[in-house]
Protein backbone atom coordinates (compact mmCIF):
# COMPACT_ATOMS: atom_id res chain seq x y z
CA UNK A 1 0.00 0.00 0.00
CA UNK A 2 2.58 2.36 0.92
CA UNK A 3 4.67 1.57 -2.18
CA UNK A 4 1.53 2.44 -4.11
CA UNK A 5 1.33 5.98 -2.55
CA UNK A 6 4.85 6.61 -3.01
CA UNK A 7 4.37 5.83 -6.97
CA UNK A 8 1.25 7.53 -6.97
CA UNK A 9 2.82 10.72 -5.79
CA UNK A 10 5.71 10.48 -7.94
CA UNK A 11 3.91 10.40 -10.96
CA UNK A 12 1.80 13.13 -10.14
CA UNK A 13 5.05 15.05 -9.08
CA UNK A 14 5.95 14.60 -12.60
CA UNK A 15 2.28 15.76 -14.32
CA UNK A 16 3.10 19.05 -12.22
CA UNK A 17 6.96 19.27 -13.36
CA UNK A 18 5.91 18.44 -16.93
CA UNK A 19 2.81 20.83 -17.13
CA UNK A 20 5.28 23.81 -15.37
CA UNK A 21 8.13 23.17 -17.87
CA UNK A 22 6.48 22.91 -20.90
CA UNK A 23 7.51 25.19 -23.35
CA UNK A 24 4.64 27.84 -24.32
CA UNK A 25 2.47 28.18 -27.15
CA UNK A 26 4.57 29.30 -30.35
CA UNK A 27 3.21 32.96 -31.20
CA UNK A 28 0.77 33.08 -34.07
CA UNK A 29 2.60 33.68 -37.36
CA UNK A 30 1.18 37.55 -38.88
CA UNK A 31 -0.51 36.73 -41.86
CA UNK A 32 1.00 38.64 -45.13
CA UNK A 33 -0.76 38.51 -48.21
CA UNK A 34 1.38 39.54 -51.27
CA UNK A 35 -1.34 41.00 -53.87
CA UNK A 36 -1.19 41.63 -57.12
CA UNK A 37 -0.20 40.37 -60.74
CA UNK A 38 2.59 38.33 -62.12
CA UNK A 39 5.10 40.76 -60.92
CA UNK A 40 3.71 39.38 -57.25
CA UNK A 41 3.74 36.21 -58.19
CA UNK A 42 7.20 35.80 -59.78
CA UNK A 43 7.36 33.32 -62.34
CA UNK A 44 9.31 30.28 -61.27
CA UNK A 45 11.85 31.82 -58.94
CA UNK A 46 8.84 33.39 -57.07
CA UNK A 47 9.15 37.14 -57.40
CA UNK A 48 10.85 39.18 -54.38
CA UNK A 49 8.99 36.56 -51.96
CA UNK A 50 12.03 34.46 -52.53
CA UNK A 51 14.01 37.01 -50.78
CA UNK A 52 11.34 39.03 -48.72
CA UNK A 53 10.79 35.81 -47.09
CA UNK A 54 14.49 35.05 -46.25
CA UNK A 55 15.13 38.50 -44.60
CA UNK A 56 12.20 38.43 -42.49
CA UNK A 57 12.91 34.81 -41.25
CA UNK A 58 16.78 35.79 -40.71
CA UNK A 59 14.85 38.84 -38.36
CA UNK A 60 13.54 36.44 -36.35
CA UNK A 61 10.19 37.24 -37.87
CA UNK A 62 6.96 34.77 -37.18
CA UNK A 63 5.80 35.57 -40.61
CA UNK A 64 2.97 33.31 -43.07
CA UNK A 65 2.21 34.41 -46.63
CA UNK A 66 -1.28 33.54 -47.66
CA UNK A 67 -3.21 33.39 -50.64
CA UNK A 68 -5.06 31.31 -52.88
CA UNK A 69 -2.03 30.31 -54.98
CA UNK A 70 1.03 28.81 -54.28
CA UNK A 71 3.83 28.29 -56.16
CA UNK A 72 7.96 29.06 -56.55
CA UNK A 73 10.72 26.59 -55.85
CA UNK A 74 10.43 23.75 -54.46
CA UNK A 75 13.07 25.02 -52.11
CA UNK A 76 11.12 28.26 -50.88
CA UNK A 77 9.52 27.53 -47.81
CA UNK A 78 6.51 29.69 -47.72
CA UNK A 79 4.66 29.97 -51.66
CA UNK A 80 1.15 31.11 -50.87
CA UNK A 81 0.33 34.13 -52.67
CA UNK A 82 -2.35 36.55 -54.43
CA UNK A 83 -0.67 37.29 -57.45
CA UNK A 84 -2.56 36.64 -60.97
CA UNK A 85 -0.55 36.94 -64.07
CA UNK A 86 -2.53 39.32 -66.57
CA UNK A 87 -4.28 41.09 -63.75
CA UNK A 88 -5.59 44.72 -63.87
CA UNK A 89 -6.87 46.55 -60.77
CA UNK A 90 -10.34 45.61 -61.29
CA UNK A 91 -10.18 42.18 -61.63
CA UNK A 92 -8.13 42.22 -58.05
CA UNK A 93 -11.02 44.83 -57.08
CA UNK A 94 -13.64 42.10 -58.53
CA UNK A 95 -11.86 39.41 -55.95
CA UNK A 96 -10.61 41.16 -53.35
CA UNK A 97 -13.46 40.78 -50.19
CA UNK A 98 -13.32 36.71 -50.67
CA UNK A 99 -10.17 37.03 -50.11
CA UNK A 100 -9.94 38.97 -46.75
CA UNK A 101 -12.78 36.80 -45.45
CA UNK A 102 -11.43 33.59 -46.17
CA UNK A 103 -7.46 34.42 -45.09
CA UNK A 104 -7.86 37.52 -42.66
CA UNK A 105 -4.10 38.75 -43.33
CA UNK A 106 -2.62 41.39 -40.84
CA UNK A 107 -0.72 42.91 -43.46
CA UNK A 108 -1.31 43.37 -47.51
CA UNK A 109 1.70 44.09 -49.78
CA UNK A 110 0.03 45.99 -52.79
CA UNK A 111 1.52 46.21 -55.95
CA UNK A 112 -0.80 46.31 -59.34
CA UNK A 113 -1.39 48.92 -61.99
CA UNK A 114 1.18 47.30 -64.75
CA UNK A 115 -1.43 45.55 -66.56
CA UNK A 116 -3.74 49.04 -66.81
CA UNK A 117 -0.89 50.99 -68.24
CA UNK A 118 -1.15 49.60 -71.64
CA UNK A 119 -4.90 48.49 -71.37
CA UNK A 120 -7.81 50.52 -72.90
CA UNK A 121 -7.63 53.41 -69.99
CA UNK A 122 -4.63 53.89 -68.25
CA UNK A 123 -5.10 57.31 -67.46
CA UNK A 124 -8.26 55.92 -65.25
CA UNK A 125 -6.22 53.76 -63.35
CA UNK A 126 -5.34 56.16 -60.05
CA UNK A 127 -8.88 56.14 -59.48
CA UNK A 128 -9.71 52.57 -59.82
CA UNK A 129 -6.80 52.35 -57.44
CA UNK A 130 -8.04 54.70 -55.05
CA UNK A 131 -11.51 52.21 -55.17
CA UNK A 132 -9.59 49.13 -54.60
CA UNK A 133 -7.42 50.96 -51.33
CA UNK A 134 -11.09 52.36 -49.86
CA UNK A 135 -12.58 48.22 -50.14
CA UNK A 136 -9.70 47.08 -48.69
CA UNK A 137 -9.27 49.60 -45.45
CA UNK A 138 -13.49 49.71 -45.28
CA UNK A 139 -13.34 45.41 -44.94
CA UNK A 140 -10.55 45.22 -42.85
CA UNK A 141 -9.94 48.48 -41.28
CA UNK A 142 -6.82 46.96 -38.77
CA UNK A 143 -5.00 45.41 -41.55
CA UNK A 144 -1.59 47.15 -42.90
CA UNK A 145 -1.66 47.98 -46.59
CA UNK A 146 1.47 48.31 -48.12
CA UNK A 147 0.76 49.98 -51.74
CA UNK A 148 3.20 50.65 -54.31
CA UNK A 149 4.54 52.40 -56.74
CA UNK A 150 4.64 50.23 -59.97
CA UNK A 151 8.28 49.34 -60.97
CA UNK A 152 8.85 50.77 -64.60
CA UNK A 153 7.79 49.39 -68.02
CA UNK A 154 10.46 49.90 -70.89
CA UNK A 155 7.92 50.94 -73.70
CA UNK A 156 5.62 52.73 -71.29
CA UNK A 157 7.54 54.47 -68.60
CA UNK A 158 6.08 58.01 -68.99
CA UNK A 159 2.51 56.11 -68.95
CA UNK A 160 4.08 54.76 -65.32
CA UNK A 161 5.39 57.79 -64.17
CA UNK A 162 2.26 60.04 -64.25
CA UNK A 163 0.35 56.69 -62.57
CA UNK A 164 2.68 56.64 -60.03
CA UNK A 165 2.99 60.26 -59.47
CA UNK A 166 -1.14 60.48 -59.27
CA UNK A 167 -1.26 57.97 -56.65
CA UNK A 168 0.60 58.87 -54.43
CA UNK A 169 -0.97 62.03 -53.00
CA UNK A 170 -4.33 60.35 -52.62
CA UNK A 171 -2.46 57.64 -50.22
CA UNK A 172 -1.16 59.71 -47.97
CA UNK A 173 -4.42 61.54 -47.78
CA UNK A 174 -6.36 58.16 -46.90
CA UNK A 175 -3.38 57.58 -44.19
CA UNK A 176 -3.70 61.63 -43.01
CA UNK A 177 -7.40 60.17 -42.43
CA UNK A 178 -6.49 57.59 -40.07
CA UNK A 179 -6.62 54.39 -43.01
CA UNK A 180 -3.76 52.17 -42.00
CA UNK A 181 -2.63 52.72 -45.66
CA UNK A 182 1.39 53.24 -46.34
CA UNK A 183 2.61 54.29 -49.66
CA UNK A 184 6.49 52.65 -50.51
CA UNK A 185 7.98 54.02 -53.27
CA UNK A 186 9.04 50.66 -55.32
CA UNK A 187 9.46 52.96 -58.31
CA UNK A 188 13.00 53.60 -57.93
CA UNK A 189 14.44 50.46 -56.99
CA UNK A 190 14.04 48.31 -60.28
CA UNK A 191 16.11 49.82 -63.11
CA UNK A 192 14.66 48.85 -66.92
CA UNK A 193 18.34 47.19 -66.86
CA UNK A 194 16.40 44.35 -64.34
CA UNK A 195 13.67 44.01 -66.73
CA UNK A 196 14.72 41.42 -69.40
CA UNK A 197 11.24 41.17 -71.46
CA UNK A 198 10.20 45.38 -70.33
CA UNK A 199 8.32 44.54 -67.63
CA UNK A 200 8.97 41.54 -65.19
CA UNK A 201 12.01 41.73 -63.07
CA UNK A 202 15.31 38.98 -63.07
CA UNK A 203 16.62 37.70 -59.95
CA UNK A 204 18.45 40.94 -59.16
CA UNK A 205 15.54 43.28 -59.71
CA UNK A 206 13.36 40.98 -57.58
CA UNK A 207 15.63 41.19 -54.59
CA UNK A 208 15.60 44.95 -54.56
CA UNK A 209 12.11 44.96 -54.48
CA UNK A 210 12.08 42.64 -51.78
CA UNK A 211 14.32 45.09 -49.63
CA UNK A 212 12.25 47.63 -50.24
CA UNK A 213 9.70 45.61 -48.73
CA UNK A 214 11.37 44.76 -45.93
CA UNK A 215 12.48 48.30 -44.91
CA UNK A 216 8.61 49.43 -45.05
CA UNK A 217 7.58 46.69 -43.04
CA UNK A 218 10.14 47.61 -40.57
CA UNK A 219 8.83 51.08 -40.23
CA UNK A 220 5.59 49.96 -39.36
CA UNK A 221 5.51 48.50 -35.90
CA UNK A 222 2.55 45.45 -35.96
CA UNK A 223 3.05 44.81 -39.21
CA UNK A 224 5.47 42.13 -39.39
CA UNK A 225 5.02 41.63 -35.29
CA UNK A 226 5.87 42.83 -32.04
CA UNK A 227 5.08 46.25 -30.71
CA UNK A 228 1.55 46.92 -31.96
CA UNK A 229 0.97 49.91 -34.43
CA UNK A 230 -1.30 52.63 -32.86
CA UNK A 231 -4.19 53.12 -33.06
CA UNK A 232 -5.64 54.18 -36.45
CA UNK A 233 -6.89 57.46 -36.30
CA UNK A 234 -3.74 58.08 -33.82
CA UNK A 235 -2.65 62.28 -32.99
CA UNK A 236 -0.32 62.43 -35.79
CA UNK A 237 1.01 61.47 -39.20
CA UNK A 238 4.74 61.16 -41.17
CA UNK A 239 4.63 61.98 -44.37
CA UNK A 240 8.37 61.77 -45.99
CA UNK A 241 9.64 62.74 -49.56
CA UNK A 242 12.91 63.29 -51.65
CA UNK A 243 13.33 66.55 -52.00
CA UNK A 244 16.75 66.25 -54.23
CA UNK A 245 19.03 63.54 -54.71
CA UNK A 246 22.70 63.39 -56.28
CA UNK A 247 25.30 60.33 -56.68
CA UNK A 248 26.04 59.42 -53.36
CA UNK A 249 22.98 60.57 -51.05
CA UNK A 250 19.68 62.76 -51.18
CA UNK A 251 17.83 65.39 -49.20
CA UNK A 252 14.56 64.47 -47.21
CA UNK A 253 11.97 65.91 -45.30
CA UNK A 254 8.93 64.84 -42.96
CA UNK A 255 5.50 66.19 -42.93
CA UNK A 256 4.45 66.20 -39.25
CA UNK A 257 0.72 66.58 -39.01
CA UNK A 258 -1.77 66.70 -35.65
CA UNK A 259 -4.54 64.52 -36.80
CA UNK A 260 -6.38 64.52 -33.34
CA UNK A 261 -8.74 67.01 -31.72
CA UNK A 262 -6.17 68.10 -29.08
CA UNK A 263 -2.74 70.04 -29.39
CA UNK A 264 0.52 67.79 -29.34
CA UNK A 265 3.04 68.22 -26.60
CA UNK A 266 6.16 66.85 -28.77
CA UNK A 267 6.19 63.57 -31.33
CA UNK A 268 8.64 61.71 -32.17
CA UNK A 269 9.04 59.99 -36.26
CA UNK A 270 10.63 56.67 -36.82
CA UNK A 271 11.37 55.50 -40.70
CA UNK A 272 14.10 52.81 -42.09
CA UNK A 273 16.48 53.72 -44.53
CA UNK A 274 18.66 50.87 -46.66
CA UNK A 275 21.31 48.93 -45.98
CA UNK A 276 24.47 51.11 -46.51
CA UNK A 277 22.72 54.42 -45.87
CA UNK A 278 22.50 56.93 -42.80
CA UNK A 279 21.26 60.18 -42.13
CA UNK A 280 23.81 63.10 -41.51
CA UNK A 281 22.49 66.37 -41.01
CA UNK A 282 19.15 67.29 -39.56
CA UNK A 283 17.04 70.57 -39.26
CA UNK A 284 13.94 70.59 -36.99
CA UNK A 285 14.16 67.76 -35.21
CA UNK A 286 16.92 65.59 -33.40
CA UNK A 287 17.85 62.03 -34.69
CA UNK A 288 19.27 59.01 -33.02
CA UNK A 289 19.89 55.22 -34.27
CA UNK A 290 20.20 53.75 -37.61
CA UNK A 291 17.61 50.86 -37.70
CA UNK A 292 15.11 52.55 -37.56
CA UNK A 293 16.42 56.13 -38.00
CA UNK A 294 14.09 58.33 -35.00
CA UNK A 295 13.69 61.76 -35.10
CA UNK A 296 11.90 63.82 -32.16
CA UNK A 297 10.60 67.38 -32.48
CA UNK A 298 13.26 70.61 -31.58
CA UNK A 299 12.71 72.69 -29.05
CA UNK A 300 10.42 75.14 -31.12
CA UNK A 301 7.99 72.76 -33.02
CA UNK A 302 7.17 70.04 -30.62
CA UNK A 303 3.45 71.84 -30.04
CA UNK A 304 1.30 71.30 -32.57
CA UNK A 305 -2.49 72.63 -32.58
CA UNK A 306 -4.97 70.41 -33.79
CA UNK A 307 -4.90 70.54 -37.33
CA UNK A 308 -1.71 72.14 -37.10
CA UNK A 309 2.06 70.76 -39.11
CA UNK A 310 5.66 71.31 -38.93
CA UNK A 311 8.81 69.84 -41.64
CA UNK A 312 11.99 68.40 -40.17
CA UNK A 313 14.44 68.08 -42.57
CA UNK A 314 17.83 66.05 -43.31
CA UNK A 315 20.39 64.93 -45.71
CA UNK A 316 21.33 61.14 -46.14
CA UNK A 317 24.49 59.64 -47.62
CA UNK A 318 24.98 55.98 -49.04
CA UNK A 319 24.81 53.95 -51.91
CA UNK A 320 21.39 52.74 -53.65
CA UNK A 321 18.20 54.89 -54.45
CA UNK A 322 17.11 58.23 -53.18
CA UNK A 323 13.79 56.74 -51.63
CA UNK A 324 11.72 56.90 -48.55
CA UNK A 325 9.64 54.54 -47.40
CA UNK A 326 6.71 54.51 -44.94
CA UNK A 327 7.68 56.86 -41.56
CA UNK A 328 4.95 56.30 -37.76
CA UNK A 329 4.79 59.04 -36.36
CA UNK A 330 3.65 58.81 -32.57
CA UNK A 331 3.28 61.45 -29.87
CA UNK A 332 5.39 62.58 -27.39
Amino acid sequence: MKLAKIIAGALAACAALGAVSAPAAAATPVAIMPLGDSITQGGSIGGYRLDLGAKLRADGRSVDFVGSLSDGPASMPDRDHEGHPGWTIAQIDANVSGWLTRFHPRTILLHIGTNDMYGSDPAGAPRRLSALVDRITNQAPDTDVFVATIIPIRFADQTVRTFNAAIAPDLRAKAAAGKRVHLVDMYPSVAIADLPDGIHPDAAGYSKMATTWYNALKAVPGSIGGDPQPPSGGPCTATPRVVGSWTGGFQGEVTVANTGTAALDGWTVRFTLPDGQSVGQVWGGTASGTGPVTVRNAAYNGALGAGAATTFGFLVSGPGAASLGTATCTSP
